[in-house]
């Protein structure tokens, strides 16, 4: 679990090589989100002004959310937050770091405290987060 993460220290994992459209088109399906800013070229371009489709925020919420979550399991997971800063397109590569910020104490266990950053294969800050995992101490 948190035995491989020191509190201060990082674990950077790459969290998808390529987005393609049948990835993007596939989480549309699985969340019933069907916004024409994410399959309908012609829209996303046109009408929103993107240069492509874009892939679903909580798509890259949710791959982002990994790296906690292959850490201390989905178990654990308190809370999760996060900010978009930056669209993910269609071939785009994800990179994933997690830092382990702090541990506390509680009642039941010790909660720890986690920064998550999700680039893109330019180095783009495409969303990032926090999480607290809460596991027997």
């Amino acid at each position: 679990m948190t035995g491989t993460l020191a509190p201060g220290c990082s674990r950077t994992v790459l969290l998808h090589p390529e987005i393609s459209r049948a990835t993007i088109v596939q989480y549309a399906g699985a969340s019933g989100d069907y916004n024409p800013l994410h399959h309908d070229e012609p829209y996303a371009v046109e009408r929103a002004g993107y240069g492509s489709v874009i892939a679903h925020g909580m798509f890259t919420m949710g791959l982002s959310a990994r790296l906690v979550t292959d850490l201390v399991g989905v178990e654990s997971l308190r809370e999760y937050t996060g900010r978009f800063h930056a669209p993910v397109v269609p071939g785009d590569a994800l990179t994933g770091t997690v830092t382990l910020t702090g541990t506390t104490p509680s009642a039941t266990g010790v909660l720890h405290s986690f920064e998550v950053q999700t680039l893109n294969q330019h180095g783009q800050l495409v969303f990032s987060g926090t999480a607290i995992a809460e596991l027997p101490a």
